[in-house]
């Protein structure tokens, strides 16, 4: 949070949201890394693209983009969720061009621009053997066959859309820390777990008004199968940045528009008023010998020996 709060600008932030339909989602059960790397690829490309058209607004953008791979009931869902100011620099990048107020850009042109660089790039990693294709889609292996099944979902909507624009720089940090590092299911939707059932909470979004909270049971073993659906290949990044917030010239970039703005000197306050209290790590299960908390000492990687020797026993729990 501390080091998102060094980025942020004194601009509206709007959120925009990438949804890949469920056929050519049930690709990524064999095609992770491929699949969700185009997914990012696609949907950088088109905010960025679709900005920089003089017609729209003619502007360089800067985007934080999140994957999430499920839907509430644990389904298979991947998705982009994006985080972009409302502005950017311009065609010679010598000042800053702020999108209208409470509208970043046309969600029916962001589809259709998503839809055909998705399924463009979908065709070439066919093509090019990097697709690998089992179960009842196997004899889609040749390329024309390939072409033939995905020609239908030219033609169909793809769900792109944004939600109303944050209430801030404030909020935009609150997002990122609560929303951006999330796992399948958090321990608060949990009812109940044994060896036979899980019972937990989830969302019904099919339903349009009124309550949608609903209580799912699964078997337990079709529970830990919806989980690791949603466990990214090793070293895949879910967290990725764009445009003028790319991390290779943030900072610099970052600088130069708050000159744009001319609010560098509001820089100090500004962190003041995102502060973060940080408290140490803990772990959520109480220690079983004494039942206080216990803390995190130290975190070290698969493989890698421990900088500190452990403390007594007595301070450990």
């Amino acid at each position: 949070m501390a080091a998102r709060a060094e980025d942020l600008l004194p601009v509206e932030y709007f959120h925009l949201v990438f949804t890949l339909p469920a056929e050519i989602a049930q690709l990524a059960y064999w095609n992770k890394r491929t699949l969700y790397g185009l997914l990012f690829r696609a949907s950088a490309q088109t905010v960025m693209t679709i900005a920089a058209d003089p017609k729209r607004m003619g502007a360089r953008v800067g985007m934080t983009a999140v994957l999430h791979t499920w839907g509430s009931a644990l389904t298979h869902h991947p998705h982009i969720h994006m985080i972009v100011p409302g502005g950017g620099l311009s065609a010679d990048g010598t000042k800053w061009v702020s999108c209208k107020p409470g509208f970043f850009l046309h969600v029916r042109v962001l589809s259709r621009l998503f839809r055909r660089l998705f399924l463009e790039g979908l065709l070439d990693l066919q093509k090019t053997g990097k697709l690998a294709l089992f179960g009842d889609l196997a004899s889609l292996s040749e390329p024309e066959a390939f072409a033939a099944w995905l020609h239908p979902f030219r033609r169909t909507e793809w769900v792109v859309y944004a939600k109303p624009p944050f209430g801030g720089p404030e909020a935009v940090l609150a997002y990122l820390s609560r929303y951006t590092h999330r796992v399948a299911i958090s321990n608060n939707r949990l009812i109940s777990a044994d060896a036979s059932i899980v019972t937990f909470r989830w969302k019904d979004y099919r339903i349009k008004s009124g309550d949608r909270q609903k209580i799912m049971q699964l078997v337990t073993p079709e529970f830990i199968r919806r989980f690791l659906l949603h466990v990214l290949p090793a070293g895949f990044h879910r967290i990725r940045h764009y445009g003028f917030l790319a991390s290779a010239n943030r900072k610099a970039n970052i600088a130069k528009i708050r000159t744009m703005l001319g609010v560098e000197h509001q820089l100090e306050d500004h962190k003041e008023e995102l502060a973060v209290e940080v408290s140490p790590l803990t772990l959520r299960e109480p220690c079983p010998c004494c039942g206080g908390p216990m803390r995190i000492i130290e975190i070290f990687r698969r493989g890698q020996k421990p900088l500190s020797r452990a403390p007594p026993r007595e301070q450990a729990a």
